[in-house]
């Protein structure tokens, strides 16, 4: 007699009577339910990969991932498309600008580069948030997992509490400084950390581990077709994910500036924790409620993409897949083997208005940089090889 397979699947069922009377008395039953198991698990990898094959998902259509622990990730797809990557002159000279704030005759802006045209040619799913710092946490417990900033030796990027200015018109002074024992755990924000706030100090490692934990989690789940993978999204789908379904604008919601209260936490009227002022350069001219970080989708609807997606501009810096290139952000990924700088995108909390944009970038100093401004956000893509 041979024990049933749980959820037997009915292609498994039907592979089970033929080769009952086939070999009936060749194959013994523990072999047989063995093989069986194997069939059962090719068959759910074949269904997954036919389903992820066929109707294409509607565009902002929505699968929630289970990280266990009771918590959760919403992911919103993408469908193939095409944008305009990069920023026109007049737009670079909007974010240098009394309005943007921007520093001029850096090269910020210039690795922008032109408006080109660029095709996404794979539909993806991307995260609605970064990855916030209780998704992050469940990561841990279950991996245990150390980040880059908690290893022996290990520093990042942190507000110093003794700062209490620039300082302009002597000798410039500046509000971050590396610090041991300070990671995502304690930003030193001199504030309790919330499990909806995005998580800070963390690497692109940390990001690509995060990542290669919820691939191999949902693949051995049986939830993952082949060629599929969890990652960081690559500069182009970034880009394209920020812009919302535009071909091109400044920002998500257009190019006026002053239409985006409500929708982004950047630098604005809101008093730094236990004192009397705010961050002092350029700012919104409106306060979003918060000086450092806010939680994840706080803004609601106002703060959503035509994809769907939230905090793309402003909130943290996001990292991204590819290796910066000074020339410009390209199609398909890219990488290089010397002078590794992990991409990142999108301005923060901190920012002024004009590094708050869909075509703003910057390159880390290298992958195991980390930043109490930076965080990252996941998509679910064909797989990219890294070198």
């Amino acid at each position: 007699m041979i024990s049933p397979v749980p959820n037997t699947h009915p292609q498994t069922a039907a592979w089970l009577r033929k080769t009952k009377a086939k070999q009936p008395s060749k194959m013994p039953p523990a072999a047989i339910l063995r093989a069986a198991t194997i069939v059962a698990s090719l068959f759910r990898f074949a269904d997954a990969d036919a389903a992820m094959q066929a109707a294409e998902p509607a565009k902002g259509a929505t699968k929630q991932i289970d990280l266990g622990g009771g918590t959760t990730l919403e992911v919103i797809y993408l469908p193939p498309g095409d944008f305009l990557m990069g920023s026109t002159p007049e737009e670079r000279a909007w974010a240098t600008g009394i309005e943007g704030g921007a520093t001029p005759g850096t090269t910020r802006e210039k690795p922008e580069g032109d408006p080109r045209s660029t095709r996404i040619k794979n539909g993806l799913w991307m995260g609605r948030t970064e990855v916030s710092v209780g998704q992050f946490r469940r990561f841990t417990e279950e991996s245990g997992y150390v980040s880059d900033a908690e290893k022996h030796g290990g520093e990042t990027q942190c507000f110093d509490p003794a700062w209490n200015g620039y300082r302009l018109t002597t000798k410039v002074v500046h509000p971050w400084k590396s610090m041991a024992g300070k990671s995502w755990r304690d930003p030193n924000f001199n504030f309790p950390m919330r499990e909806d706030f995005p998580v800070v100090c963390v690497s692109w490692n940390d990001g690509r581990a995060f990542c290669a934990w919820l691939t191999k989690r949902e693949r051995d789940a049986g939830r993952l077709p082949d060629g599929w993978e969890y990652r960081l999204p690559s500069e182009a789908e970034w880009e394209y994910g920020c812009r919302g379904g535009r071909e091109r604008a400044i920002f998500w919601w257009g190019d006026e500036f002053e239409e985006g209260e409500g929708r982004l936490n950047i630098s604005a009227i809101d008093f730094l924790p236990g004192r009397r002022k705010t961050w002092p350069l350029a700012k919104a001219p409106w306060s979003d409620g918060f000086a450092f970080v806010s939680p994840v989708d706080h803004y609601g609807e106002r703060g959503r993409n035509g994809f769907g997606l939230a905090d793309m501009c402003g909130g943290v810096w996001e990292i991204v897949l590819d290796h910066f290139d000074p020339q410009g952000a390209h199609e398909e990924p890219f990488f290089v083997t010397k002078d590794r700088r992990p991409a990142c995108r999108g301005g923060n909390y901190f920012d002024v208005p004009g590094n708050a944009r869909c075509a703003v970038r910057l390159g880390l100093r290298g992958p195991g940089y980390s930043d109490s401004r930076d965080g990252f956000r996941i998509c679910l893509g064909r797989h990219v090889a890294v070198p």
